[in-house]
């Protein structure tokens, strides 16, 4: 029987920016877990919103991580991105695209003709995240929209994670180009289900996985694809954000690092008030949930915290929630 995680998922899907990484740096433990699950046979893929670099180039950084994957495995936005196009436009056509070098070399790898202003009468604009796009590179995909030129974005991501903190993202480039054409783009990447469709036809997964950061882009994805999914909270989305989440927000798991993958998932037991995980109980006192045994802050009581609050028929607004859960 070929290995698998947690006895069930025959491939691992990765975000990269807040799961693996953040800029330059890795995070603790993840590139050393993504690669055990890799030299147990279980093929592991890599799926990110961000367009801005070849998959060669990402392979290459994963690699100085300790992660060894094929360029093939980096399913990017632009790939599914070039894909939207295909059905939108002619084979050949003109494309503008406001982006970096990996989302031109997808382009062009789909057999269309790169374009750099809206005077060559692109037939298609894509856009995408590169730190160097400007207000020219904005304006000229406003001019060609408006002459009608197809417009698909690889991402919508309000945020970028970096070093020094959240820096705007694709979503924020995006907006204002929406706020000068009045309408809104064809969305390849996550939380569209495009992306993690040709990641499943990629792999020719019967039981994907997906790990994300970010429960509005990831996990939402994810839900919408039909996929389980992880939620690590290494990145962007906090304790009181999946704590008040709407159930198409909500993640199969959590966990608080992805060396939890190698490991059996405790997951929260009914009780008679509530659930219990790990050394934690939590319960449902009228409209209070409170943690009755355990440490507040410890990953046992958010998961059964989380259990309490997605089982109870009152709203998350209508609940109050013991502050030590989140703060």
């Amino acid at each position: 029987m070929a290995a698998k995680i947690w006895g069930q998922y025959d491939v691992v899907l990765s975000d990269l920016d807040g799961v693996v990484f953040e800029g330059t740096h890795a995070i603790a433990g993840a590139p050393s877990s993504l690669q055990a699950i890799a030299d147990l046979g279980i093929p592991v893929g890599y799926v990110t919103n961000n367009s801005s670099r070849r998959p060669e180039v990402i392979a290459d950084q994963l690699a100085g991580f300790g992660i060894s994957c094929s360029p093939d495995d980096i399913i990017g936005s632009g790939k599914t991105a070039v894909e939207l196009l295909e059905t939108l436009i002619a084979p050949k056509s003109k494309v503008l695209v406001v982006g970096g070098e990996g989302l031109r070399a997808r382009v062009l790898e789909g057999g269309f003709e790169l374009v750099a202003d809206s005077d060559a009468q692109p037939a298609a604009v894509v856009q995408g995240f590169a730190p160097d796009v400007s207000w020219r590179h904005l304006a000229e995909a406003a001019f060609a929209i408006q002459k009608g030129a197809k417009w698909v974005a690889t991402n919508s991501d309000w945020t970028l994670p970096q070093e020094k903190g959240l820096a705007p993202g694709n979503g924020t480039l995006v907006s204002a180009v929406h706020t000068v054409v009045g309408q809104l783009p064809l969305v390849a990447g996550k939380p569209e289900p495009a992306i993690y469709n040709t990641a499943v036809r990629h792999f020719n997964a019967q039981r994907p996985i997906f790990i994300g950061d970010r429960i509005d882009t990831d996990i939402v994805g994810a839900n919408r694809a039909g996929i389980d999914s992880v939620l690590v909270l290494t990145g962007v989305s906090t304790r009181k954000e999946v704590l008040g989440i709407n159930k198409e927000g909500r993640p199969t798991y959590i966990v608080g690092s992805l060396t939890e993958l190698l490991t059996d998932y405790d997951s929260p037991k009914k009780t008679k008030r509530g659930f219990a995980c790990r050394d934690a109980e939590v319960e449902l006192l009228g409209n209070k949930v409170l943690v009755t045994h355990g440490d507040p802050k410890s990953l046992g009581a958010l998961r059964a915290a989380c259990s309490v609050i997605y089982s109870s028929e009152v709203p998350i607004y209508g609940l109050d929630v013991e502050p030590a859960l989140y703060e």
